[in-house]
């Protein structure tokens, strides 16, 4: 389980992970070939996969309404 209460949190321990808005960060993984966006809820401690895809895949969506896992 994480502990992250703040996207600051987030940050000490992900540094090259993207803070977004409606509370989104966005992960490169395998070399930023692929991305990979979350939905944290800091105070209950919840992660929703919201996207992932290809880094091509991810310049088509927009950050902070997509809903597709």
């Amino acid at each position: 389980m994480f502990n992250w209460s703040t996207p600051q949190e987030l940050k000490q321990h992900f540094g090259r992970a993207s803070i977004c808005g409606n509370n989104r960060v966005v992960f490169d993984i395998g070399g930023n070939k692929y991305r990979l966006v979350v939905e944290i809820q800091y105070l209950a401690k919840i992660v929703w996969i919201k996207f992932i895809g290809t880094h091509k895949q991810y310049d088509e969506i927009d950050v902070e309404s997509v809903n597709e896992y």
